[in-house]
């Protein structure tokens, strides 16, 4: 093995606890391996990995569990490996899916890497080696076929992965499962094998959907190099209603800044139902958790100060501090007392951090019906929508109810420069004549 070096280790003392602990306190931990063999692991500093898909220029909220267990994991003095999946992206992950992913092009995946690495560095450090950003494509596309079955495809029995429900569920599917996807399971525990032998890396980490990958890469790692390797899954977290986390009525929510304004970002966190701040607290922040558990304590009208501190803590790790105080400063003047004038009450700082669309003027000089217009900044995902909503009573302008979906605004109804538009108690956004 090469690159075993621990830069790292300083970051642990004597007295820091094991970091399987950490993880089991603060809820990362569904399934390991060899727990007792974990423990002992992690009593020195190790390597660990996960790996992350490139399809898209930003992960979302859904992503944070192995994130944030990588970035607990590295304060207490481990190196996290973060493998952004530019080969098997060319394959195509079959774990959780119903059909066949759509494959991007090298060019494509090679362009996404950049701002995902730029949205990791919020939540762990990169600097003198403690993480390192690997693309396993640069050791997957170069291999040669023939080899790679004799040397790696011969540790696989292909009764046995029939048996996994990734594959098993796909096979009775219209959609069936494709030959590439078949071969997932080999590329990534062959991503296991490579990063031990290249980093010293003893640990993969990832969702509970996971776990048949992750348990087939230890293995592969006992069968070929007669060492020991352990895998560790994160639950996949559910909200207390049942719904996925991380997804709204208006899709992901993204780290982004430009696909989820810190706005609306901010705005997810404060909205978490009753049962799950507690939680969330404990997995979405580095707060200690004596803090967590005595905020997880508050009831009633006083737990909005633990959803506060959720969503201001969970936007200044992704956003930094200004953009959290900016939308914590709009989302409070929103909400108690900044309504009844189109928003003369807020500063211009909170104003910034509400989302806002620009309309060309001729558009409003000629007038915008009030259905194209909340589909138009996104509030609503169409005019059909809209039309619903205000049927219900749910949309405002300018803090005033809209009676009628063909309602017209125009330059004569900006207050203060700009249209405040409000769906449902607390959906905000801004229209500003371009």
């Amino acid at each position: 093995m090469t690159d075993t070096s621990t830069p790292h280790s300083a970051l642990r003392t004597p007295h820091s606890p094991n970091a399987l602990d950490v993880l089991k306190e603060r809820g990362y931990v569904k399934d390991v391996t060899d727990e007792a063999g974990l423990r002992r692991a992690l009593e020195q500093p190790i390597t660990l990995y996960a790996g992350f898909d490139p399809t898209a220029s930003s992960l979302t909220v859904g992503h944070l569990v192995p994130v944030m267990a990588m970035a607990h994991l590295q304060r207490c003095g481990h190196r996290p490996i973060v493998v952004v999946g530019g080969g098997t992206a060319l394959v195509g992950d079959p774990s959780g899916k119903t059909a066949t992913r759509a494959v991007l092009s090298p060019e494509q995946i090679a362009a996404n890497l950049v701002p995902i690495r730029e949205q990791l560095s919020r939540y762990f450090t990169f600097d003198n080696g403690r993480a390192l950003m690997v693309n396993n494509a640069d050791w997957l596309v170069p291999l040669h076929y023939i080899e790679f079955l004799r040397d790696v495809g011969r540790h696989f029995n292909v009764n046995q992965m029939l048996h996994h429900d990734t594959y098993r569920d796909r096979i009775g599917t219209e959609a069936g499962l494709s030959f590439v996807e078949f071969n997932y399971m080999l590329v990534q525990s062959y991503d296991f094998l490579h990063l031990y032998r290249e980093h010293g890396c003893v640990l993969q980490l990832g969702g509970s959907d996971q776990w048949a990958n992750i348990v087939e890469g230890v293995g592969l790692i006992r069968k070929t190099e007669g060492a020991t390797a352990y895998g560790l899954t994160c639950p996949l977290i559910e909200t207390a209603s049942g719904a996925k986390m991380g997804k709204t009525e208006a899709g992901a929510v993204w780290l982004d800044a430009t696909r989820t304004s810190p706005y609306d970002y901010y705005q997810f966190w404060i909205n978490t139902e009753d049962p799950d701040v507690e939680r969330f607290l404990a997995l979405f922040t580095f707060l200690p958790m004596d803090e967590v558990r005595a905020l997880g304590r508050l009831q009633g009208a006083d737990l909005r100060q633990a959803k506060e501190r959720l969503a201001y803590e969970a936007t200044a790790l992704t956003h930094g501090e200004a953009a959290a105080r900016e939308a914590q400063a709009a989302a409070r003047a929103l909400f108690q007392g900044g309504r009844g004038d189109g928003g003369a009450a807020l500063s211009a700082t909170a104003l910034a951090a509400v989302p806002q669309t620009a309309v060309p003027r001729a558009e409003l000089a000629a007038g915008i019906e009030a259905d194209d217009l909340f589909a138009r900044v996104g509030l609503c995902s169409s005019k059909s929508d809209a039309r619903r909503l205000i049927q219900q009573g749910g949309a405002h302008v300018n803090e005033q109810p809209v009676a009628r979906h063909d309602a017209v605004f125009t330059l004569d109804d900006l207050r203060n420069g700009a249209f405040l538009l409000r769906k449902g108690k607390k959906g905000y956004h801004r229209v500003v004549p371009d």
